[in-house]
């Protein structure tokens, strides 16, 4: 049986769906001549410290792999979700959709899909990358006590098409911002998450049936770490270090 691991109280007291908005705004009272007084919405203001708090959750973000099995309270989840919804997306479309893989049957699925195309990424390395790879951890789906399918709707008629005639893969990217709230809003909470991408799109929107004008975009496994870090595993590890040229702006 799975325990329940307490979150932090006092990082969601009084959280609801109106506080999760940063715009929910204060009003003033204006008034121009005799004309009776209008609310005028102000945006919140941050500290000196919140700005410090904020850039260290930046750099513990980490992409997760080792989970403690404990279970995440329901409640918790759903406020990830409410965060996650708070994401911009192109034409207001909100094309992300959320599907909570919880029974066996469908986690077996994704965990034979992930066995397959790992076996085929290791043959594609040679030498002394192979064994490193073979030796990377690079999922947590035996462990990790949330896990969610996330795709695109690509054929949404939210949003009347604004702002994708030209580039129709903001919807996707709209989808990749909904899941970075709920990552940033999970660290908060001291909740870890982890991308799984070694994974066959067709053959997982197969074993999912879901909605075949929904583009699988993320797999994300949710649960407490086990060992957090301020750098990427593989870094740590010896995979790949920080390329200077990420960082470089041209100048046009």
């Amino acid at each position: 049986m799975r325990k329940t691991r307490a979150v932090n109280v006092a990082n969601l007291q009084g959280w609801g769906k109106e506080d999760l908005d940063p715009t929910r705004p204060g009003s003033r009272q204006i008034s121009h001549k005799q004309e009776p007084a209008t609310e005028v919405p102000e945006g919140p203001t941050f500290s000196a410290a919140f700005d410090e708090q904020f850039q260290a959750l930046l750099r513990w973000r980490r992409d997760v792999r080792r989970f403690e099995t404990t279970s995440i309270d329901a409640y918790v989840v759903d406020r990830l979700l409410d965060a996650a919804c708070l994401a911009p997306s192109v034409g207001y479309s909100q094309p992300w959709r959320f599907v909570s893989i919880d029974s066996e049957t469908a986690r077996e699925a994704v965990r034979a899909n992930f066995a397959k195309c790992n076996a085929e990424a290791l043959a594609t390395y040679e030498g002394e990358k192979a064994q490193k790879y073979a030796e990377l951890k690079l999922e947590g789906l035996r462990e990790a006590p949330v896990q969610f399918a996330v795709f695109t709707d690509v054929a949404t008629s939210v949003g009347h098409r604004l702002g994708r005639r030209t580039m129709p893969e903001t919807l996707v990217y709209s989808t990749v911002m909904a899941i970075q709230n709920l990552w940033l809003s999970a660290r908060v909470l001291g909740i870890g998450v982890g991308w799984v991408s070694i994974l066959d799109p067709q053959e997982l929107c197969s074993s999912l049936d879901v909605d075949p004008r929904w583009v699988f975009t993320a797999y994300l496994c949710l649960g407490y770490p086990k060992a957090v870090s301020a750098q990427p595993e593989l870094r740590r590890v010896g995979w790949e270090q920080r390329n200077d040229e990420a960082r470089r702006v041209l100048h046009r």
